[in-house]
């Protein structure tokens, strides 16, 4: 029996009962890891997995949308789908991020590497993208209740513990999310006085984001992806309105700015 399983379910008692929720990257190794998780948490209802590529289809309480963050028609789309099947959310997890990809992009060590086109494709992913999914998807939470809109962010992209430097597009375009997360949750407070928006960041995970940086990493602070799914979840579980904007690591401490 794997650690996952033998683990008590998420109870996500601040957030009541018969829950919708939308998990978008819920094909990348946390997104699909935390929706494993939610399937066996008695207070959801209905589970809206969102990725670019197919995933296998559930039955009617755990479905499959296309979403690609990088084509702001496919978020809409999306959106309106679960507008007409399940009226309102009560969480959103935007469980995404691109640090590398391939010989085509890798984090910068000095600013000779700094490259146009490597920035804006950082900036699209890591932050347009979950911007724009906010714009579709803010306004389906539920007015009358705990709902969190979360965002998977980094500790790197805070300018306060910024002491290494390097990784410059990766550490922007987080910061830049950042910024984003906190000015989103001052607007959703004027239309939904119990939302949250929030950052997470997850820590190291075993995924193929950090595949090629976990040379350095200790074991114990390497986290399996169903691991670091139950942190977050139970991060946001214990978040209020009053944290709204902020950025959480997974021990639930509040990241700097």
């Amino acid at each position: 029996m794997t650690q996952q399983q033998s683990e008590e379910p998420p109870k996500l008692a601040s957030f009541g009962t018969a829950l919708n929720v939308a998990v978008i990257g819920a094909s990348g190794g946390i997104g699909q890891a935390i929706a494993d998780d939610l399937v066996r948490c008695a207070a959801v209802a209905r589970i809206f997995r969102l990725s670019r590529s197919a995933l296998q289809a559930g039955d009617d309480s755990d479905r499959w949308l296309r979403l690609d963050l990088e084509d702001e028609a496919s978020i809409s789309a999306a959106a309106n789908a679960i507008r007409r099947s399940a009226g309102e959310l009560h969480l959103v997890l935007v469980a995404t991020g691109m640090l590398h990809a391939g010989d085509q992009l890798q984090p910068e060590k000095t600013w000779r590497s700094l490259d146009s086109g490597a920035l804006q494709t950082a900036f699209r992913i890591n932050t347009i993208g979950p911007a724009l999914v906010a714009k579709h998807f803010l306004p389906l939470l539920a007015k009358d209740r705990k709902t969190v809109f979360a965002a998977l962010s980094a500790r790197v992209g805070s300018i306060e513990d910024n002491r290494l430097g390097g990784w410059y597009g990766y550490r922007a375009s987080k910061a830049a999310l950042n910024m984003m997360i906190r000015t989103l949750a001052i607007e959703l407070a004027r239309s939904h006085p119990r939302a949250l928006c929030v950052g997470l960041h997850p820590g190291t995970v075993d995924t193929r984001l950090s595949k090629p940086f976990q040379s350095g990493v200790p074991a114990a602070q390497l986290f399996p992806p169903a691991r670091s799914a139950r942190h977050l979840l139970d991060v946001v579980e214990q978040l209020a309105p009053e944290h709204s904007g902020g950025v959480y690591a997974w021990d639930g401490v509040r990241v700097p700015g």
